[in-house]
């Protein structure tokens, strides 16, 4: 007679294609624990109460405002930090093209723009000649006060900080 298979135990995986897992899913273990809906562990709850601060003497005047000082002005991108930027680059599309009116004040006007709202920026220019290009990118980077961060072909993207809204921080 020949041997007969004893029946396994049942395991944690069912026999369902793929092994998936069937029941009810496991409790949530670590920071966030709970039924959903609840709050994590370090919140406070609105039961809890502030603690109160001691007055000082020196907080009773009101503090005066910052003063504002002038940007310091921009140091060119080092060689890693427009490494970078190019990574980031890779993966946008141009948002100003240059046609064949070239740059104009309107298009330098929008370029300004564009350039204050996403800090870095492509430009598709349509010049067929290098040297043109070349004029074109100078006179757009002068306009701005951009940094170039690569000129490839007929595409050249620029990189302007921007101190409000600061997208892109740069290693140092």
């Amino acid at each position: 007679m020949p041997p007969t298979k004893k029946p396994r135990a049942k395991s944690a995986r069912s026999s369902a294609p793929g092994g998936k897992r069937t029941g009810k899913p496991r409790p949530s273990v670590g920071r966030y624990a709970g039924p959903p809906g609840t709050r994590a562990r370090s919140e406070r709850s609105d039961d809890a109460k502030p603690r109160a601060r001691a007055a000082r003497p020196d907080e009773a005047r009101p503090r005066a405002a910052p003063k504002k000082e002038a940007p310091a002005p921009a140091r060119p991108l080092s060689a890693s930090q427009k490494r970078h930027l190019r990574g980031f680059a890779h993966e946008i599309k141009p948002v100003i093209l240059v046609g064949q009116k070239g740059v104009t004040e309107a298009l330098l006007a929008e370029f300004a723009g564009a350039l204050e709202h996403h800090e870095l920026v492509k430009v598709k220019l349509a010049d067929d000649d290098r040297e043109s290009r070349a004029e074109s990118i100078e006179r757009i980077r002068d306009h701005a006060g951009a940094e170039l961060v690569q000129a490839i072909g007929k595409t050249a993207t620029f990189y302007k900080r921007n101190p409000d809204r600061n997208q892109y921080p740069l290693p140092k």
